[in-house]
């Protein structure tokens, strides 16, 4: 939407504020199809069986074959990145994945005590650079964006929240 207004208004001063509002319509409890968690040790040796939990998820809501390559691929590297960086070489920490799922929405919560971090605010990678004269890091950010729907990060006491979504409307359509 940002970037919309943008377009539109090409080089002219702004001349007042912008206000953007989003709503989003959360259904009641009864509506959820799913939900299922895991807690994983940091570490990467766990992987397999976190891409064992999404895949299931993935089946049990009816995406095919090739969603859920991608949607296995956004929250591997999510939570790969949240192992190898979130706490200090050598301290062990968990991180637990929630995936909850109604018509509408698949959503991934991934949930750690780490360090803050917020992948969110990271820069697009320019992905028409070498990877030679690309700066190193960015990409796992890269490709949840582009293979997910949604994403937010909150920072909520000591816990570090990444929501993840999927919306299976659009898939259910195609």
């Amino acid at each position: 939407m940002t970037e919309a207004v943008h377009q539109f208004v090409g080089d002219a001063e702004q001349s007042d504020d912008l206000t953007m509002m989003a709503i989003q319509y959360i259904r009641q409890q009864s509506d959820v199809r799913l939900r299922k968690s895991i807690v994983l040790p940091n570490d990467t040796q766990e992987v397999p069986r976190l891409n064992d939990f999404v895949a299931e998820v993935c089946e049990a809501v009816g995406l095919d074959s090739l969603v859920t390559m991608q949607v296995k691929l956004a929250i591997e590297e999510a939570v790969v990145n949240v192992m190898k960086y979130a706490y200090p070489q050598g301290t062990r920490g968990d991180v637990t994945v929630e995936a909850v799922s109604n018509d509408v929405r698949l959503k991934f919560t991934i949930i750690d005590s780490g360090k803050p971090f917020d992948p969110t605010v990271l820069p697009e990678v320019d992905t028409t650079l070498s990877a030679k004269d690309r700066r190193i890091g960015g990409l796992g950010i890269h490709i949840v964006r582009q293979f997910m729907d949604s994403i937010n990060y909150e920072r909520n006491g000591n816990l570090n929240i990444l929501t993840i979504r999927k919306n299976l409307t659009i898939i259910n359509k195609q």
